[in-house]
């Protein structure tokens, strides 16, 4: 069996305590306590559930892909590089503008590919703080580490489907509307509901015991089990567009940011002398004037749009569909960065 000096991506010591807090236990706290509180029957107007989506614009939603321009020159060779980054000018520029011209073309189809695409990428955003920050040895194989991006990702795009069907319909079509699409159907009756809910249920368990069989470090094992069942709960219980925008910002974003400070040798330095603000501001820097360029695409798709958004969810849509624009590039960049890293 591999062991933990085995894994894709090793990161020192020093590194792995000094991110542990803010990449690992500190997204807990939000996410747990919104479970408890809307387990416990807590409710919000439907206008409060949309405040940390309209966070997560500069509070590290739409920032946490804004240094892709320097996260793959640095992992590529040490170092900013001016040819790389116009390689991720370039992915940005043709993979992004294609899929903006998709959702002027085929909408609908576009909108469910977004949701395919968010459950690859956030499913393979917890490799990394899995493996090189946790230190997790199950996740010493292609296969389990392939069946927990499948399980990872569900979470935030399966499970809110299986808890509330109508809601998580009214934003798919609110994805859709300003760009001229509708949904004359809906597939996902209580049958196929019932249906997935135990597929993935199993998929779930059965991904957590292969996991368990293959584990030297239990405790690591351990941590990885108690997330996937609190982030089940977690998306059980609290309304789709509140779960995902806390997710987003808190667990999802916060993870990547990590990950990409430990490619900045400089940062790297910092939070190996146990450092953290030199690294985050270092990455605020360097993420300052892409997030005002993605701001730039919301503006555009907003005056684009063929039919001017009215309502809050249609306005909340137009912001996904640009973060949908960004995310098929950015998700290049983070499968190349996953490639150089060895976990595929």
């Amino acid at each position: 069996m591999a062991t933990v000096s085995d894994a894709p991506a090793r990161l020192s010591a020093g590194v792995r305590e000094t991110l542990r807090p803010p990449a690992l236990w500190l997204p807990w706290v939000p996410v747990a306590l919104c479970t408890v509180a809307f387990a416990a029957g807590l409710d919000l107007p439907a206008r409060w559930r949309y405040l940390p989506l309209a966070a997560s614009v500069v509070v590290l939603g739409l920032p946490h892909g804004a240094v892709d321009w320097a996260a793959l020159p640095r992992a590529v060779t040490g170092r900013l590089d001016a040819r790389w980054a116009l390689v991720v000018g370039a992915v940005y520029l043709v993979a992004g503008g294609a899929y903006a011209a998709a959702w002027f073309l085929v909408p609908v189809a576009s909108a469910v590919a977004f949701v395919a695409l968010t459950w690859f990428h956030w499913g393979q955003g917890e490799l990394h703080p899995l493996v090189a920050v946790l230190g997790a040895d199950h996740l010493d194989s292609r296969p389990r580490r392939a069946l927990t991006v499948l399980v990872r990702g569900g979470l935030p795009m399966l499970v809110p489907l299986l808890a509330f069907p109508e809601r998580y319909r009214t934003v798919v079509a609110a994805f859709a509307a300003p760009f001229g699409g509708g949904l004359a159907t809906w597939p996902v009756t209580p049958r196929v509901r019932l249906a997935l809910g135990l597929a993935f249920g199993a998929l779930t368990l059965g991904t957590l015991a292969l996991g368990y069989r293959a584990a030297d470090d239990r405790r690591a094992w351990a941590v990885d089990a108690g997330e996937t069942l609190l982030l089940w709960a977690y998306f059980l219980v609290v309304p789709p567009v509140f779960a995902v925008g806390v997710y987003f910002c808190v667990w999802h974003a916060t993870r990547h940011i990590a990950r990409v400070a430990t490619l900045d040798s400089v940062a790297a330095a910092a939070l190996e002398r146990g450092r953290l603000a030199p690294a985050i501001g270092r990455f605020a820097r360097e993420a300052a004037l892409p997030t005002a360029g993605g701001l730039a695409v919301c503006g555009a798709l907003w005056v684009g749009a063929p039919a001017t958004p009215t309502t809050l969810e249609e306005v909340a849509a137009v912001y996904l569909v640009a973060i949908a624009v960004m995310t098929l590039p950015h998700v290049v960049v983070v499968t190349w960065l996953d490639r150089l890293q060895g976990y595929w």
